[in-house]
């Protein structure tokens, strides 16, 4: 199977400094499958048109395309309705739609919880509105040694101030994979509305919003094998419906008037102006994709690439892996004594490796780990035993360097 999914991601056949290219860097974003590149090529050059407004046949086409890409995001994550599912240019701009709908439930003296895992993404948004509001304030939910999130800690800071509960599903640094579903019983309980940022998670496991019980879940295409600048927003359909636009102008309106304008029902009202309808159209192709290869097949490569990894890791001298986490995901942070991160990813990078180095838009998580940064990296289904092997030779080459 590994052989029939590398060759949809042509990239990964690349040398880099004379040497095969060995892509672990999937975290900040995976190489883009074939297939969807093509699906989106094929609307540029044959389908091209705008949306929801035109009097022709391509229109109408492009139309249909957008809508069932819609629906089929609708059956990735399992949603009750396509009208659950915002498009959005990524992550960071579904949680700044939810951040900034949610105000009106934000009183003074009301808190929002967030967790020490969390993405800039996941942090600045909620900073700002508590900027724009009388004595609103963030808490953060506490990790323990091994990067876990402390449900005790949660359990004990909830108290009925809060009122949004706002937590990654899989950490971009630890891999920790969180227990979602537990974490929005605890949520739902205390009524709590929750907000779920699965960059990371969407790629790495089954989704079923609905069995989860969120009230919101953000993801980004680029993530998945999908091309940048689409993402997604979903929302039970009542609390969409509830929220303001997020901003103004064509597609979302239902009357303008001289002096004030009404709008449509969600999604639409969270989709002004013309919207990325190629964009659409390639992620619903690279979920589809994802499905056909199956979460099972997925999680049995990444859990053999991981072990591997691990085993081999741990055996290097002054090598430092961050976080030993119940569930962890495709994602590895390290560090080796007196090396720099950076240091380490230059050197690996003049071997042909690409993975990440720095703070990973965590400062908050590398403050508590006591790091300015790490070396990060993360593997995905076009990675092999190769890869692996590639990287902890060219690794040990770096550990004899420094």
């Amino acid at each position: 199977m590994i052989e029939s999914i590398k060759s949809n991601f042509p990239q990964s056949t690349l040398e880099i400094e004379g040497n095969r290219l060995v892509y672990l860097d999937s975290a900040a974003t995976t190489l883009k499958a074939k297939s969807v590149i093509d699906r989106l090529s094929k609307f540029y050059l044959y389908e091209s048109a705008n949306v929801h407004r035109g009097a022709h046949v391509l229109s109408d086409r492009a139309t249909s395309l957008y809508e069932q890409s819609r629906t089929d995001v609708k059956n990735f994550i399992n949603a009750n309705s396509p009208n659950e599912i915002v498009f959005t240019r990524g992550t960071t701009e579904a949680i700044n739609i939810v951040a900034r709908g949610l105000k009106s439930v934000l009183t003074k003296g009301s808190k929002i919880l967030l967790t020490e895992l969390e993405h800039h993404s996941n942090i600045v948004p909620w900073q700002i509105i508590c900027q724009e509001l009388d004595d609103v304030k963030i808490e953060y939910v506490k990790i323990d040694k091994n990067g876990d999130l402390n449900l005790e800690d949660l359990k004990e800071k909830i108290c009925e101030k809060t009122k949004i509960l706002s937590f990654t599903a899989c950490s971009n640094v630890l891999g920790t994979i969180n227990p979602v579903k537990k974490i929005c019983a605890i949520a739902k309980q205390n009524n709590i509305i929750t907000v779920v940022d699965a960059a990371q998670w969407v790629a790495a496991r089954p989704t079923d919003v609905q069995d989860l019980d969120c009230d919101y879940l953000a993801f980004s295409g680029h993530k998945i094998f999908a091309p940048f600048g689409i993402g997604v927003l979903y929302g039970k359909y009542e609390l969409l419906n509830s929220m303001p636009p997020y901003q103004g102008g064509g597609s979302m309106i239902n009357h303008v008037d001289h002096n004030k304008s009404t709008y449509l029902e969600a999604p639409f009202r969270f989709e002004a102006g013309t919207p990325n309808v190629g964009g659409a159209i390639a992620l619903a192709e690279a979920l589809n994709y994802v499905k056909s290869i199956g979460f099972n097949n997925i999680l049995d490569l990444e859990s053999k690439l991981m072990t591997k990894t691990l085993d081999q890791l741990l055996n290097i001298e002054g090598l430092k892996v961050f976080g030993a986490p119940n569930e962890r995901s495709n994602i590895i942070s390290f560090s080796i004594d007196g090396a720099h991160h950076s240091d380490i990813g230059t050197l690996l990078d003049k071997q042909g490796i690409a993975i990440r180095t720095g703070h990973h838009c965590c400062q908050l998580l590398m403050k508590k780990l006591n790091v300015t940064g790490t070396a990060r990296i993360a593997f995905s289904i076009y990675n092999d035993e190769f890869d692996i092997d590639a990287f902890i030779k060219a690794l040990n080459k770096v550990r004899e360097f420094i």
